[in-house]
């Protein structure tokens, strides 16, 4: 190409640096054409057309007035338009000199790969995703405030409590963690001393030992037990408080459990006691009160307030609006954790409360028309896959491996798959969120994910199969290793510098170099390794570093995407809304806490536009 071609081609991408060829010094430029305007020029009534357009053009795209689709369709005809204009005002020209038809050769292959580009994952593109956490699954810790009116919030499903007798001053022990008899003998609390609540009413619970029996009397002067399982009727009691720690303990039938002098827990306390030292009152100290899920949020309130606290949360936590926000800045992916209960909605089992299929068809349509993908996370899967509250759990234990419990997983997968494998906004389905490595066998959970690769392959051969490494120090190669699937398998790993004493005391240097040395490392041998693509499902700008600046901050993100953009097929923050700042997607984005650099859908769309409406 010669240089006058470069420059014909460099003035067509930028018209602003157009200059108006001089006659004079230009040997080249032909007297004939010297009243003629050149092809490329623009006048100043042109560029306040433009301008003018093109701010209303994307701003009615990113306020939702006008779909991604549509701003393509549009875009598409402006195009359409612009090359007439040029064919018809340089007809001889473009047809027989070759300066034109190299250029007209070269937009066409221009605006082609914009258009390409657009188009998202299904190319070259990878995930630049962002979770939609403390949606449609409850997290307490996302924001509290959903817990704030709850009765005796310090008591909720999952509670771990011991109790000291007043008068002897032992500890209530379930001799072995449960299995045989109680006991009020130990003069130091430990494991067979705590038990976990099971919230039935406001006032009405059941105690369940570390082993998972529960506390039961047989009747009236009965000596207590931890051998039942499930809870019996008679394993339900009523705890009374005072302002001072202090607790009574009522059977079903109206008697007082007691502490007698031979270290038994008997029903048989005569009357009704007072607060004072005697045998029917108890210390109640809460060992800890870490489970805010969908489980203690129901039981907290009752069904009916439950329900409508969680159908304004639903309606207002995530909207249209947010998904505006994430495709101004480049997002093309939300990753949408939700619970087992979703596939019986309206009507889910107790205590979980209907709604949230409504919310994900929601969050589909609106992905749709911003051109973002979408991952549905079962991030909550039946007797919890992990033990905490983003899974549903009631009390902390991990009963999901039950054979039970992952049939009825399974068809909760199948529901997800036939449900929504057609649908346009569908990138993935990730089969299970976070596994416990501690809980959760290799060789039962590899058996899942196979059968569970299998459904989704029944309704679709176009969506990813996610799967997610057990938590817990465990090795990601071990997925690799397990044959799950052949086509588009990707295996999902969260990275935090949080949640182990080895991050503890790290400063800022030393966790970035982290990032490089460690995380780096990692995903280079997994990309190389013949196997799956990578995600990096979770991640944050946040860490144990106190009294970091903002320049550390923006420091320790641009490190994390520098590296985590190694993942094969992306990465997804967790997550878009929270009310600890740093873990809030949204703030770092306006607080200027996390850059992400150029956003390349929103370059695309301007630059389709630009060459659409500037010379029209």
């Amino acid at each position: 190409m010669t240089s006058n071609n470069k420059n014909a081609t460099f003035l067509f991408l930028n018209p602003a640096n157009y200059k108006e060829p001089n006659p004079h010094h230009d040997s080249h430029f032909p007297k004939q054409n010297l009243q003629a305007k050149p092809p490329f020029s623009c006048g100043l009534f042109r560029w306040v057309v433009y301008f003018g357009f093109l701010d209303a053009f994307e701003a009615s795209i990113l306020d939702g007035t006008c779909s991604y689709q549509m701003g393509m369709r549009i875009s598409t005809v402006l195009l359409a338009l612009r090359f007439w204009s040029v064919l018809r005002h340089n007809l001889e020209k473009i047809f027989l000199k070759c300066d034109y038809l190299i250029l007209f050769f070269f937009c066409n292959c221009y605006v082609f790969c914009l258009l390409v580009q657009v188009e998202g994952l299904r190319g070259d593109s990878k995930v630049r995703g962002v979770n939609l956490g403390g949606w449609l699954v409850v997290e307490g810790w996302i924001k509290p405030s959903l817990f704030d009116d709850i009765p005796n919030e310090d008591m909720l499903d999952g509670t771990q409590v011991q109790l000291k007798s007043v008068t002897l001053e032992k500890y209530v022990s379930a001799e072995n963690g449960g299995g045989m008899n109680v006991s009020v003998d130990r003069d130091i609390a430990s494991s067979w001393e705590t038990f976990r609540l099971w919230r039935v009413s406001e006032s009405e619970f059941q105690f369940r030992t570390l082993q998972g029996q529960f506390l039961t009397c047989d009747g009236e002067g009965c000596f207590f037990s931890a051998t039942a399982e499930p809870p019996p009727t008679l394993g339900t009691f009523y705890i009374e408080r005072n302002n001072n720690g202090r607790v009574h303990i009522r059977t079903i039938n109206g008697t007082y459990l007691q502490a007698t002098l031979q270290t038994q827990l008997t029903a048989d306390y005569p009357g009704k006691p007072g607060w004072e030292d005697n045998a029917a009152t108890f210390e109640i100290t809460i060992v800890a009160n870490t489970l805010h899920g969908d489980y203690q949020l129901t039981n907290g309130y009752g069904y009916s307030k439950a329900k409508d606290i969680l159908k304004r949360h639903r309606n207002s936590f995530i909207t249209v609006g947010d998904f505006s926000f994430l495709y101004r800045h480049g997002i093309n992916t939300v990753r949408i954790p939700v619970g087992w209960w979703i596939a019986y909605d309206p009507d889910p089992p107790a205590p979980f409360i209907g709604g949230t299929l409504e919310a994900l068809d929601n969050a589909f349509s609106w992905a749709q028309a911003y051109n973002i993908k979408c991952i549905i996370d079962l991030h909550a899967a039946p007797g919890s896959q992990n033990g905490m509250e983003h899974s549903a759990s009631r009390d902390g234990s991990t009963d999901w491996p039950n054979p039970d419990h992952i049939s009825q997983t399974l068809h909760v997968i199948d529901f997800l798959a036939s449900r929504y494998a057609r649908h346009p906004a569908l990138l993935g389905i990730e089969l299970l969120n976070e596994p416990s490595a501690a809980a959760v066998p290799l060789d039962t959970l590899v058996s899942y994910y196979k059968q569970g690769y299998q459904i989704v392959r029944k309704y679709s051969s176009a969506a990813y199969v996610i799967v997610c490494q057990r938590i817990g120090n465990a090795d990601p190669l071990e997925l690799y290793q397990a044959n799950i699937g052949s086509h588009h398998l990707v295996v999902d790993l969260h990275y935090y510098n949080l949640f182990d004493n080895f991050f503890v005391n790290m400063s800022a240097v030393d966790n970035m170099q982290f990032i490089y040395k460690s995380r780096e490392a990692q995903l280079q041998a997994l990309n190389s390794a013949n196997g799956p693509l990578v995600l990096i499902g979770e991640w944050v700008n946040e860490w144990n570093v106190t009294n970091g600046s903002q320049t550390d901050y923006q420091d320790f993100g641009r490190v994390q995407l520098e590296v985590y953009n190694l993942a094969s097929f992306g990465w997804a923050y967790w997550t878009l809304k929270n009310d600890r700042p740093h873990w809030d997607f949204e703030w770092n984005i306006k607080n200027n806490y996390l850059q992400l650099g150029n956003s390349p859908k929103n370059w695309n769309v301007n630059s389709l536009v630009l060459l659409g409406s500037a010379y029209l």
